[in-house]
């Protein structure tokens, strides 16, 4: 046992959770503990307005089943896109100066980080080229 490992050295593996458990268990507590404030403080009273769906303030109108322009799922798939390409770009950065030492050769880490950024400009050009970016040509929105 020392200062900074509470835990002594002999202890069962399993013993090394006791904490994360304990952070579950105090979040799910305060998640049930706070619906259940909700459910036993607040007032419930039924009523038609309360009971109509909810649209941004205005009247709900029609059917909810809505048909959505095939742009819409484009930029969802390159909001993705972009978002993996941050996701993969940042941990790249931070290591960047350790991956000669890493892969062996100097250059690896560059080229590598080239083929994938090709990889995503196809992808912007691809939908460049299909006018996905240009919403003034759409004459499908809701």
């Amino acid at each position: 046992m020392t200062a900074q490992n509470p835990i002594p050295y002999n202890a069962p593996y399993l013993w090394q959770y006791i904490p994360l458990a304990l952070q579950v268990l105090v979040a799910l507590g305060a998640a049930c503990g706070m619906v259940a404030v909700s459910y036993f403080i607040g007032k419930h009273k039924r009523s038609r307005v309360k009971l109509e769906p909810y649209e941004c303030g205005m009247d709900p109108v029609g059917d909810a089943r809505g048909r959505y322009s095939v742009r819409f799922y484009m930029v969802a798939m390159l909001f993705i896109l972009f978002d993996v390409e941050a996701v993969f770009m940042l941990p790249w950065a931070v290591i960047y100066r350790q991956l000669p030492a890493i892969t062996g050769s100097r250059m690896f880490g560059f080229w590598e980080m080239l083929v994938y950024l090709g990889f995503v400009a196809v992808g912007l050009f691809y939908v460049w080229k299909k006018g996905i970016l240009n919403w003034s040509n759409d004459k499908a929105d809701l």
